[in-house]
């Protein structure tokens, strides 16, 4: 299902609009999830802080340690979200300030719905008590989900709904939008976060909005080959959406976490780092190989996501098992990294694969200079196309930079030559001008009937009968 049509304007979405500050450049740290899940404590926090410090990760950029689901109490005290006591004693704020103390930031995660995907309290009628105690707490990072919402809500209501209480705190807060990509957030989503899951959209969209661990299970990146590319494969023609504040969300990094080899991490990281999605680090820092460990640390690959043009790259050829991505870089240099999809199990482990100036916006007979930004070596002067040999399940990643500099050099888009749907002044449509009207062929601008009468007016629970009481903030 698709709702873009009608989602293409940004104007009407509240009365605010997002300005944070934050997220100039794609957001990099740690995020407890991917290894952790549901087994994190405060001890755990301040190792990893230490270690980013002690492995360097902190020098090329990652700063944000970030809280994911389960850090808080079964319930509410006072109306207000709490620590466990258990396994954060000293509470959030203390372990904020120790985050803090070592020049790292601070990240916590929320809910839009009744409760987080693992049953703890959500936001979801709290938005202004919750954006407040987190500010009190110092937090910088807020990573805010989408389960346990009744099919009745509007998602980017829910969503606008933090924005604005976020704003009103007048602490600066990174939002990281955390809503499957469920409602094309590309297409509205510059104006409520600073990024947004633009991945993995569930084959039941309006059910899975009320699921539990483990039933949302195979929502998120997991760590082996078909994931990665799955996730790949849906990034397809969102670069055009990304800037400066407002980036495309692959989901966390895998690298150093489950059985993907050293050239499928590669890959991974190069096309996360290029396509401008925040860069979170989800391994266990405590046990991370070395080949993991330079791989993250791999500065002129994470230069690319930093680059201060800020333009995301995309796919522009494949054919085959070969597929050449790109974008721009400030001062008129280009970003490609070349993939190769062959089964490792092959007999032909090595593809060539050739970059044509053409393809990525440089002058017919131009002559530019081409780097292997892993190897950080360079690997001469080439004129019109350069080819290298790249492995099954591995990439080369390369700096292209002309010699002869001109202004328009910038102005390159990997999208130029794709159609895009040119924004209108119409307002998103509410809740209710989704309702059906009796035509089920999508896309277009309403619900078939039959999710709607599946899920209208039921309280998502536990269980099939099971019933819960959202009571609101007064």
């Amino acid at each position: 299902m698709r709702l873009a049509l009608v989602l293409l304007s940004c104007c009407a979405l509240g009365a605010l609009a997002l300005d944070n500050g934050q997220g100039l450049r794609p957001a990099m740290g740690f995020n407890t999830w991917n290894t952790f899940a549901t087994n994190i404590d405060e001890e755990l926090i301040k190792n990893t802080a230490d270690l980013m410090i002690q492995l360097g990760l902190k020098d090329v950029g990652y700063n944000y340690v970030n809280l994911d689901d389960a850090w808080s109490a079964p319930a509410r005290q006072g109306g207000r979200l709490v620590a466990d006591p258990q396994r954060f004693p000293s509470g959030i704020r203390a372990l904020s300030d120790y985050v803090h103390a070592r020049g790292l930031k601070f990240g916590i995660y929320g809910d839009a719905g009744a409760l987080t995907c693992a049953g703890y309290p959500g936001s979801r009628g709290f938005e202004k008590v919750d954006a407040q105690t987190w500010a009190e707490w110092g937090i910088d990072y807020l990573k805010y989900d989408n389960c346990w919402a009744p099919a009745s809500d509007w998602v980017i209501d829910r969503y606008v709904a933090m924005r604005d209480a976020l704003n009103a705190t007048g602490r600066p807060i990174l939002y990281s939008m955390c809503e499957w990509g469920v409602a094309d957030p590309w297409t509205w989503a510059a104006t409520v976060g600073n990024s947004w899951r633009a991945t993995e959209v569930a084959e039941a969209q309006f059910e899975i909005v009320a699921c539990m661990l483990p039933a949302c299970d195979g929502k998120d990146i997991e760590a082996n080959w078909e994931s990665i590319l799955k996730l790949l494969d849906y990034s397809h023609g969102l670069a055009r959406y990304a800037k400066p504040g407002a980036w495309n969300d692959l989901d966390m990094l895998e690298v150093g976490v489950g059985k993907l080899t050293v050239g499928e991490q590669r890959t991974h990281f190069a096309l996360w780092a290029l396509l401008k999605s925040p860069l979170i680090i989800g391994a266990d820092l405590r046990k991370i190989s070395p080949d993991s460990l330079a791989i993250l640390k791999a500065q002129e690959v994470i230069a690319v996501n930093q680059d201060p043009l800020g333009v995301a790259g995309d796919l522009i050829w494949q054919i085959g098992q070969s597929r050449i991505y790109a974008g721009p870089l400030a001062g008129g240099a280009r970003a490609v990294v070349l993939l190769n999809l062959h089964h490792t199990g092959g007999q032909y482990l090595q593809s060539n694969i050739t970059v044509h100036w053409r393809q990525i916006g440089l002058p017919a007979g131009a002559a530019a200079a081409v780097r292997d930004l892993y190897a950080e070596r360079d690997l001469g002067t080439f004129t019109d196309s350069f080819s290298a040999s790249v492995t099954a399940h591995d990439v080369r990643v390369l700096r292209i930079t002309p010699l002869e500099r001109s202004a328009d050099l910038d102005s390159w888009r990997p999208w130029h030559q794709q159609p895009m749907l040119t924004p209108t002044d119409e307002a998103p449509p509410s809740f209710a001008d989704l309702l059906p009207s009796g035509n089920a062929q999508l896309p277009g601008n309403r619900l078939p009937e039959e999710i709607l009468a599946a899920q209208l007016g039921r309280r998502m629970g536990k269980g099939e009968g099971e019933q819960f009481t959202m009571v609101a903030e007064a």
